[in-house]
């Protein structure tokens, strides 16, 4: 259930990351943004992840997903290719009719931008709360590594992803 909760019940709204790569008035391609500026980017993938999480959106989700992106989430087979994750999500959030996420934090760490490719991890602590407000609700942590790369169109998808459980305490 851990990985299940985790695939899915996964800041501000996203920044156009568009606005950075408009062509300028010239005529000529413009220039991928300084080291700084891909920071920024994967700062604001990062709250566009965490909101999507959030509100337990399946589509926004997908969305950030490169085509052959790859999901490995514990105590599943590896999730090969956008259509996989995509129906995976699709049928743990069937599962998971009038659950309601309660809490969402996202800690991430360790950031490392070279070219069009990124890497973060993050500390993740969840709260998703049953239809029935009688059973318990599902508290869990863990951590989180994503693997991040800026397609053709500016945009940051993510290319490989890996959850696991984390101790109840959380970062220190």
């Amino acid at each position: 259930m851990r990985s299940v909760l985790t695939a899915c019940a996964a800041a501000a709204p996203a920044v156009g990351l568009f606005a950075l790569m408009a062509l300028p008035s010239d005529g000529k391609t413009a220039q991928a943004p300084d080291g700084d500026g891909r920071r920024k980017e994967i700062a604001a993938f990062n709250a566009k992840f965490l909101d999507a999480h959030w509100r337990m959106d399946t589509p926004a989700i997908i969305r950030m997903w490169a085509e052959d992106g790859v999901s490995l989430l514990p105590e599943t087979v590896p999730l090969v290719g956008k259509p996989e994750i995509a129906r995976f999500l699709d049928e743990v959030t069937a599962r998971l009719k009038g659950w309601r996420m309660e809490k969402m934090e996202l800690d991430f760490r360790g950031i490392e931008v070279s070219g069009d490719w990124a890497s973060e991890w993050a500390f993740e602590h969840q709260v998703v709360q049953p239809p029935d407000r009688a059973k318990p609700a599902f508290d869990g942590r863990g951590k989180m590594l994503l693997v991040l790369h800026r397609e053709a169109d500016g945009s940051w998808r993510i290319k490989r992803e890996m959850w696991n459980q984390g101790e109840k305490e959380g970062p220190k």
